[in-house]
């Protein structure tokens, strides 16, 4: 690798080279769903984000311990203070308990996760999991004089952190004096010292379905202490990244820096990494524009803004053909070449796995003093092998700039150019020698399966579909072309096609 990996931290606005606290040990955050409805596409790309930096992060030779939440309780409608929580609100809207809101939307979004091919984490907890976490928690930012109760519920003391030497807003580059002057009078500001402090535990109305014993009374905790609990007892008080999507950026990440630096002494994180969001032909997605879509509506094309179904690898590859803090745009067509081009390198991976290298015919001739001279039949085409080289170096040289998968997926296809070639018989492996095409093999293979996640996806056995090709060959051998065109038929409505050349019949995915 040619430079050491750099990560654009939001806390400094910059890239920065990163370096672990511990190496080879490294600590990863990233903020999981609040599970009380269909995980959605915005959520997913943020995922990918993650899997991808914990994909890559390993390979380096990394030790990652990844930490992804699950909320199921605190995270109120509106984000705020105020309101229903949004999980005790769908389990009333339904009549059933909580936890069973909370089970349903779990399992889907690790269905969802496990079909896009995203590795779980290394630990997966839930906020009501650390309920003895957060109270203590609560009970130290009192005593440290940085929280303060009012009718039953516990405040965070923004005036008194800011006095203490901290920026309140850093993160975000928010302004007190003007998200003062943004903030509506709300109900429960009253009880505040200050408009903007936010709550760390709640007082519960007796209609609240979800609440515990605490010193303060019955209540539940405050959806941003939560992850600053769960994070800093799995990775440390300080640890290296911590990850969402760019909307949690305020207040959520900000609280969290507060209520992390207010109970320890320090700064929490390192690195802070935000993805960016999703849009629908130029235009945010949201549910009330009705150019929101479930990962069901994709894989199924029930969705009227959808032409056709979309594979969870197609959709994979089309958010790794954009780096992950830019704006992605879904359209149709974005989709279908995606698509397309998710198929290139899929039967690209299908025909290399196929080959071995098999090394040069010697030839054995005589020289003018009569010695017998060994040649090699093919001679190594230096030039391809170097491109080959500069390729692989170069998708390192993407990943290590803040994860640039668009840039090193072009060096993807550049490979793919060389397996093509072998494919067609353009070019021998001898040609590459035994270290060009071994390099090729295993960096397209490493590349494609391992750091950016994606495999292949089979609608057929592989036993099926070669049983099928054998009797293709028989039919044709036979002149007995109504079976081969039936053959032909069958493998088209599986999506595939078959290859009929002079050196080889084999199948691949239809691009």
């Amino acid at each position: 690798m040619t430079q050491p990996l750099k990560i654009y931290n939001s806390l400094n606005r910059q890239k920065e080279n990163f370096e672990a606290i511990a190496p080879p040990h490294v600590g990863l955050y990233v903020c999981g769903p609040t599970v009380y409805n269909y995980v959605h596409l915005g959520n997913v790309r943020t995922f990918l984000t993650f899997d991808t930096l914990f994909r890559y992060l390993t390979h380096m030779g990394y030790k990652v311990r990844y930490v992804r939440n699950i909320t199921d309780v605190g995270h109120l409608v509106g984000d705020g203070d105020e309101g229903e929580d949004k999980i005790g609100r769908m389990a009333k809207l339904e009549q059933i308990e909580p936890m069973e809101i909370v089970q349903r939307y779990t399992n889907d979004f690790h269905d969802v996760l496990k079909q896009f091919n995203l590795l779980p984490p290394s630990i997966e907890p839930t906020a009501t999991g650390h309920l003895i976490e957060q109270i203590e928690a609560v009970k130290d930012l009192i005593a440290k004089g940085l929280a303060y109760e009012s009718n039953g519920s516990v405040y965070f003391d923004i005036n008194q952190y800011n006095q203490n030497g901290n920026d309140y807003g850093k993160l975000s580059g928010r302004v007190l004096d003007e998200l003062l002057i943004e903030t509506r009078e709300l109900e429960g500001t009253a009880e505040k010292r200050n408009p903007l402090d936010f709550a760390i535990w709640k007082n519960a109305a007796p209609e609240h379905l979800m609440q515990w014993d605490s010193p303060w009374g019955r209540g539940f905790p405050g959806w941003h202490l939560e992850c600053t609990c769960m994070s800093t007892k799995y990775l440390g008080k300080k640890f290296d990244i911590h990850g969402g999507g760019m909307d949690l950026k305020f207040p959520h990440h900000e609280c969290e820096i507060a209520q992390g630096t207010g109970l320890n002494g320090t700064a929490p994180v390192r690195y802070w990494m935000h993805s960016n969001m999703l849009t629908v032909n130029g235009q945010k997605m949201s549910k009330s524009l009705g150019n929101s879509f479930l990962p069901a509506e994709l894989f199924a094309g029930s969705h009227p803004l959808l032409e056709q179904a979309y594979s969870p690898m197609s959709v994979r590859f089309f958010m790794l053909q954009s780096q992950y803090r830019s704006t992605l745009d879904f359209s149709n067509d974005a989709l279908k070449g995606a698509q397309k081009a998710y198929k290139r390198l899929v039967n690209g991976l299908k025909s290399l796995k196929q080959m071995v290298y098999i090394p040069a015919e010697i030839t054995h001739e005589t020289d003018e003093a009569g010695l017998k001279v060994s040649t090699p039949g093919v001679e190594i085409d230096v030039k391809k092998v170097a491109d080959i080289e500069k390729s692989v170096a170069a998708f390192y040289e993407a990943m290590n700039d803040d994860l640039n998968t668009a840039v090193a997926v072009a060096q993807v296809f550049n490979l793919l150019k060389y397996i093509n070639m072998l494919y067609l018989n353009q070019l021998t492996p001898a040609a590459l020698g035994e270290a060009g095409f071994g390099l090729l093999k295993e960096k397209f293979v490493l590349f494609f399966e391992q750091i950016l996640g994606l495999q292949e996806e089979k609608s057929e056995g592989d036993a099926v579909l070669n049983g099928m090709l054998e009797l293709y060959r028989t039919y044709k051998a036979a002149q007995a072309y109504d079976k081969v065109d039936e053959i032909r038929t069958y493998f088209k409505a599986q999506g595939l096609v078959i290859r009929d050349m002079k050196h080889r019949i084999d199948w691949a995915y239809e691009e």
